[in-house]
């Protein structure tokens, strides 16, 4: 896969261990952990505040991720494992050899740099008011998106919420995206460890999970319900070919502008705003505040927007 453009994915065959994971990073400015020439020699390959400069470019004129400056170890950490498969003697070369070819490896370097924190149910106030505002129509349709997929925990728990107030014969789908291929590989197959839905009731597991057994004794997949109304594709924000042809009732993007300067937000919110029917509702982040942008979006409640 070239650089990340949309794809709809296939389900694949289960990778057990896969941990859930939002995006990494924050605001973009010049590193200064090293001087520029300085090389840290006590690391396996040399790595110098110039290499964290270009790699923040990179990431940035990519994902529109603005790393912040304190990112050095992270950055160094998760790179040298693309150094050491791609066969890479040193940063430097790797930088350049990635610049200078337009291939699948754009969509390694992206993965490396983005790390998703999710849960099931997480920020739960979301999930009450989405609940009330998909009883006011009981009949749908519905159209929602999920912007950060991630490993799957948040639009299946938007689906839940979905059967369980209109029903199992609801005109509902959800589009769910990522940019990470990784992540969205594992959201697709919808298997989880046992351990990773502790949080959800009795209830709710009996309905729709199923337990594995045998050498899968520990993990739980999705039922076919849960997993039906989803279709799963990568969607870079920063990027203007969103495959959308429909505009949705109710989109999901928390957590995740946090991660792009102030620029990038507007760009990404101005083109939610196109996909949005008027009177939809945005479902952002607890640590995300859009004020500033009150000609696109007024806020409705805790971290919850209408289009305007």
């Amino acid at each position: 896969m070239n650089d990340p453009t949309v794809r709809t994915l296939r389900p694949a065959r289960p990778a057990f261990g896969t941990a859930p994971h939002a995006v990494a990073a924050v605001p973009h400015a010049r590193a200064a952990a090293l001087p520029a020439t300085e090389v840290d020699e006590s690391r396996e390959f040399a790595w110098t505040n110039a290499d964290f400069v270009r790699v923040q470019s990179l990431i940035h004129q990519r994902a529109g991720i603005s790393l912040h400056d304190g990112k050095h170890a992270m950055v160094y950490s998760r790179l040298s494992r693309r150094l050491r498969e791609t066969g890479h003697g040193s940063f430097q070369d790797y930088l350049a050899w990635l610049e200078s070819h337009d291939g699948p490896e754009w969509q390694e370097f992206i993965n490396a740099l983005t790390t998703n924190l999710t849960a099931f149910f997480r920020e739960q106030h979301h999930f009450e008011v989405l609940a009330s505002l998909l009883r006011s129509r009981p009949g749908g349709p519905w159209s929602v998106w999920c912007s950060a997929a991630s490993t799957g925990e948040e639009p299946y728990s938007i689906v839940m919420t979905a059967l369980e107030s209109l029903g199992a014969n609801a005109s509902f789908k959800l589009m769910a995206s990522d940019i990470d291929s990784r992540v969205l590989a594992t959201a697709s197959q919808g298997v989880y460890r046992q351990e990773n839905l502790k949080g959800l009731s009795q209830e709710r597991l009996q309905r729709f999970f199923l337990r594995g057994k045998g050498a899968n004794a520990g993990l739980a997949r999705v039922k076919p319900e849960l997993r039906r109304p989803v279709e799963f594709l990568s969607v870079n924000l920063i990027r203007d070919d969103w495959p959308f042809r429909e505009a949705f009732d109710v989109v999901f993007c928390r957590n995740v502008m946090i991660y792009f300067d102030a620029p990038t937000q507007r760009r990404v919110l101005e083109r939610i705003h196109r996909v949005l029917k008027p009177g939809g509702m945005l479902f952002v982040g607890h640590a995300e505040n859009f004020s500033d942008s009150r000609d696109l979006f007024t806020l409705r409640g805790k971290t919850v927007y209408e289009r305007v």
